[in-house]
């Protein structure tokens, strides 16, 4: 379970300034750490459940946490034992340490406890733990029932999602904000159960969540083009384009056309335009969004059309062979004054913009800024990214959505948010929230058709 409620996310060094900031205004260390120490306590009293636990606490800050959830565990009854690695550091930590009154071995000597509390390293780390603490950490949370990692589990790394000997976590207990590695790579695999503390620290970011969107029913006023006229290209594999239009359809748009052949299938509702239309329907000022790259195909013909679009007024959703007809040439995107939005899977987006350095987020966000567009980076974490530097991450949809065609299902989705009004970011962000619960709603091994008739229920729990 991740957190999807437009949460703030922070990197090491902005948690560090934001910290830095609250001890600035008079808060001492130690007080903080009291505050983050009894957010772990309860959460392990909780899932503790009376049996025995095993603190590990480390020689930095988040030891000291560490040092205060063992304290207030074993003050509420607890049997608590305390496997530290090294002593604290001088400060907070080394105050923490001083209160314990309880048993103390070294992380080597500790024997297996059915409740794990992980303290030895939070927030910062950026080199591979020691193989010997590798070792006893895999061992002790392998013999564990359940495991509590304080802010992240040892061994992962702040920003980047790599995995630098972590052994992972039943639960993260996220202390003040999260981190991009709670989202991003190996980290969704690591974390565990992800839950968020508020320790009083307040965090100033373009960087959130994605949020469930709030959708309104259409007034009394409202007819097919102020709901949004889509219109989606078919290329040379038509039932990707059929899903696109099918998505935008049960998407909330009110006319979608899909230019190509008329094969007779897909919704009545659905109006079909022939190729040599597509122009006229460029210039059609209530055409609220273009959909163009399901099934596209690579073809010269198909790149004509696609020159045509990116050179219109009309409002892009760039997927799929358009992307691949594009390749290194986003340049050419950054001057379109109407939105422009790209949704690349990761090969896709390597072969536009470069393998790179970075992170998920990073790399996100400089691709954005180079295209001038915004940028839904799929996969099992989702970043969307604008030029102006709003990050928005999605990593809590269905793992089934690893599938053919529910890409083309988010273009249309999101083709359908664009064409009824909505701001770019805000159109990305709601149809990756609805595209992923479309995957939940649909429950195990589905096709991406599948995806269509949960999408009215999943906009139905959006309504305000």
């Amino acid at each position: 379970m991740i957190p999807t409620e437009g949460l703030p996310i922070v990197t090491a060094a902005t948690m560090r300034a934001a910290e830095e900031a609250v001890f600035a205004g008079g808060v001492p260390q130690s007080e903080l750490m009291e505050c983050a120490g009894a957010a772990v306590a309860r959460e392990a009293a909780r899932f503790a459940m009376g049996r025995p636990a095993l603190v590990l606490a480390g020689p930095g800050n988040n030891g000291g946490d560490a040092w205060v959830a063992a304290r207030l565990l074993r003050d509420g009854g607890h049997d608590v034992m305390v496997a530290a690695l090294g002593e604290a550091k001088e400060g907070a930590a080394a105050t923490m340490r001083a209160k314990w009154a309880g048993k103390v071995v070294d992380l080597a000597d500790a024997p297996a406890r059915p409740i794990v509390v992980d303290g030895l390293f939070g927030t910062g780390l950026t080199r591979p733990l020691a193989p010997d603490v590798v070792g006893q950490l895999q061992r002790l949370v392998a013999a564990a029932q359940f495991t509590l990692a304080i802010d992240l589990p040892s061994g992962m790394d702040t920003d980047h999602g790599r995995d630098l000997g972590a052994a992972g976590a039943t639960v993260t207990l996220a202390l003040g904000a999260l981190k991009p590695s709670h989202l991003l790579g190996e980290g969704l695999g690591r974390c565990g159960h992800l839950l968020l503390a508020d320790i009083g620290i307040p965090t100033a970011t373009h960087w959130r969540t994605v949020a469930m969107p709030r959708l309104s029913e259409p007034g009394p006023r409202s007819h097919k083009y102020t709901r949004g006229l889509v219109v989606i290209l078919e290329g040379h594999m038509p039932g990707a384009a059929r899903l696109a239009s099918n998505a935008a359809l049960h998407g909330g748009a009110g006319y979608v056309v899909r230019v190509g052949e008329d094969d007779g299938q897909g919704p009545n509702a659905v109006v079909h335009r022939p190729i040599t239309e597509f122009d006229k329907l460029l210039d059609d000022d209530r055409a609220g969004a273009v959909v163009i790259g399901p099934g596209l195909g690579h073809e010269e013909d198909m790149r004509g059309k696609l020159d045509a679009a990116i050179a219109s007024a009309r409002p892009l959703v760039l997927d799929g062979d358009a992307l691949s007809l594009i390749g290194r040439d986003v340049g050419r995107l950054s001057g379109r004054a109407a939105p422009t939005c790209l949704t690349p899977h990761s090969g896709e987006f390597d072969r536009m913009f470069g393998e790179g350095r970075g992170s998920k987020i990073d790399r996100t966000l400089a691709a954005a800024a180079e295209a001038g567009a915004v940028i839904v980076h799929k996969g099992a974490d989702t970043v969307i990214a604008t030029p102006q530097g709003d990050i928005r991450v999605y990593a809590g949809g269905s793992p089934w959505l690893s599938t053919a065609g529910t890409g083309d299902v988010l273009a249309g989705l999101l083709g359908a948010r664009l064409a009824g009004g909505v701001a770019p970011l805000a159109a990305a962000e709601a149809a990756v929230w609805l595209h992923g619960r479309a995957g939940q709603l649909a429950g195990p091994a589905f096709a991406a058709d599948d995806l269509i008739p949960c999408l009215p229920r999943a906009i139905a729990e959006c309504l305000r």
